[in-house]
Formats: structure tokens, sequence, C-alpha cells
């Protein structure tokens, strides 16, 4: 075995207490990375390191990845523990749920701060260090609302698309020095938070209108985060990725579709 096949990779990922960010980082722990978590809430993160008790493996880091000193400050002390990043993974992120007009220059700016801005300043600590290894991934959690515009979501849908096209960015730069940058842009997804926002007949909206009839899980977005920052995922560069159930390629008619097809809601869930 080679020196290089020895060393334990290192992942980061922001918003690692709970939801997806939590299940990413499952899944690099479950692979073999040693992983260093990121979240602005404290609480719930020394929860999460306690159950993950590996302290040798897990580094939980508070963060408020929209102030660049805290950032710098995790991207060091990440450094100081492992000496190695070999994926990012900018899950970070905030959400106001209210009509265009009705959105405030203080919400707009707190949900582009953080969401596009904390995946810049996570990218520009991050992948300095990649670039210098010549390695590493980086995938940006964006959203179906950045692919698609919906009602409610003038600033978490125009920052998810301004990701999109961030990752299009750091991905012609930092390819040429052996760093991937790639997009995920989940649909729905069964979280905590969903249960709390999504009521009844969202839900049944979001049923109509996904072809697979259901909402995604965290593990489901973990493992396409996992595959864009493996050997497997080698020759993907600048890539967003809708991980969605179909929802994006979807236009009017499934309801009526299904009516006269006979078709009830299919795609229990495969976990």
């Amino acid at each position: 075995m080679s020196n290089a096949d020895q060393i334990t990779q290192v992942a980061v990922v922001t918003g690692g207490a709970r939801g997806i960010g939590l299940a990413v980082g499952q899944w690099f722990l479950a692979h073999g990375y040693n992983i260093a978590l990121l979240d602005i809430d404290q609480t719930t993160l020394a929860a999460t390191e306690a159950t993950f008790d590996q302290p040798d493996r897990v580094l939980a880091v508070p963060c408020d990845v929209s102030k660049p000193d805290q950032v710098a400050d995790a991207a060091a002390a990440v450094m100081a523990k492992w000496g190695r990043v070999d994926a990012l993974v900018n899950n970070a992120g905030v959400a106001v749920f209210k009509p265009a007009l009705e959105t405030t220059f203080e919400e707009w700016s707190h949900v582009l701060g953080t969401n596009l801005g904390g995946a810049f300043l996570c990218s520009q600590a991050f992948g300095a260090i990649m670039k210098a290894q010549t390695s590493g991934a980086i995938v940006n959690i964006a959203s179906i609302s950045g692919l698609r515009a919906s009602t409610l979501r003038v600033a978490y849908g125009t920052s998810k698309a301004a990701i999109i096209h961030l990752t299009k960015q750091y991905a012609v730069e930092l390819g040429n020095f052996g760093v991937r940058v790639n997009a995920v842009c989940p649909g729905p997804v069964e979280t905590e938070m969903a249960k709390l926002v999504h009521s009844v007949a969202i839900r049944t909206d979001y049923y109509d209108a996904i072809p697979l009839g259901r909402y995604g899980t965290t593990e489901e977005m973990a493992n396409l985060v996992g595959f864009l920052c493996s050997k497997e995922g080698s020759y993907l560069n600048g890539q967003a990725l809708a991980n969605d159930g179909g929802f994006e390629a979807t236009g009017v008619g499934l309801p009526t579709f299904r009516r006269i097809s006979g078709i009830n809601h299919v795609g229990d869930d495969p976990h």
C-alpha cells in the first residue's frame, strides 16, 4: 500500500449538526473520512458531537459561515488537527418564506449573506488548502428552488440560483489545480424542518408534482454528495445535479395522468 493510500481523508461539512449536513457527515465517517462539522447552533452541534463520541475522528467547530473571521478560525482548527482537507460540503443555509414584496432588505441580506456569502467564504478558505494540495472536491448544496421559481422564495431561491453559478465559477478555476466543484439541488427532503413547515396541503402539492410521489431522504442526498467527492465521480466538475425524484423535469398534469392511468402515489421509501 502506498503512502497516499494510508492517508485518512478529511471532510468539512457546514450546517453539519442536523438534517442533510448530519447525514453527509455520517456518510463520510462511514467511508473512512475524518469529519469536521461546522454549525452556528452550538447546542445542537455539541449534542451531535457527543452522539458520535469519536474525538479522534470528529471535530465540532461552532461557526457562523457568514463571518470571515469565524470561517478563517474554523479552517485553522481543521488544519491544526489533521493538516489537510479533501472535501468541503457547503450545506449551511437559512430561509425566509414570504411574498416577494413583503420581504425586507434585512431578510434578503441575511439569506444571501449566509447561503451565498457562506459558500463563498468557505470555498475561499478551504479551497485554498485544496489548491495547495492539488486535490479535493467541493459540493455546494443548492436547491431545486435555484433551478425553478416558486412562490415565497425570492431571497432563498435567488441565493440558491447564485450558488449554482458560483459552483461553475470555482469549477472553472480550481479544476486547473485538481479540485472539482459541483452542486446538488435537493427537492423536498424529509427533515425535521420540513415536518414543521410543510402543511398537509403543501405535502400534497409536492406529491402531485413529483413523479416518484414522495419526498427524498437525507441519506439519498448524502449518497450523491459522497459520490461527487469520491474517485467514482472524478470527472464530474461544474455540474448542478437535481436530486429531486423528477420534480425539476415535470411540467403540469401529473394528477390528471395518474387518474386516467389508474396510478396511485408510488415510490415507497427505499429505506
